[in-house]
């Protein structure tokens, strides 16, 4: 395992985010993976769940972009990613995020185990400013 493949995990996953298919996207989720999304407040912790959250997240046609990834190696068969990226929505609307992938080799495939993003607070504070000035 390298950083380059744990980098690929991610493609893997933006690129299944590209196909508009939440199962595409779950599929790359072990069967009781938790993840904690970006644009919601419920922590997901299983495939039905996981595929709840993509039906909504992929109709707004989202692109990732990782600004900053910081891979480690933890043992035999997992690696962790985290780091910052930022997504792109198809209104042009963007969120940046932090983010962290927990990967596992689970009978010969690599899945996510954990997942947890969320968009920063400096920008989340900005946004209210914003308003609240506006």
């Amino acid at each position: 395992m390298t950083e380059a493949n744990v980098m690929k995990f991610f493609q893997r996953w933006n690129d299944a985010l590209a196909t508009g298919n939440p199962d595409a996207v779950t599929a790359l989720y072990a069967d009781d993976a938790i993840l904690l999304p970006t644009v919601s407040n419920q922590v997901r912790h299983n495939h039905e769940e996981i595929r709840d959250y993509f039906v909504n997240f992929l109709a707004r046609k989202p692109e990732g972009t990782i600004e900053e990834a910081n891979i480690r190696f933890l043992a035999d068969g997992l690696a962790i990613n985290s780091g910052v990226y930022t997504f792109t929505f198809g209104d042009e609307s963007q969120v940046t995020a932090r983010f962290t992938y927990l990967y596992r080799k689970i009978d010969g495939e690599w899945k996510i185990v954990e997942h947890h993003s969320s968009a920063m607070p400096e920008a989340a504070n900005e946004s209210q400013q914003d308003s609240v000035a506006a």
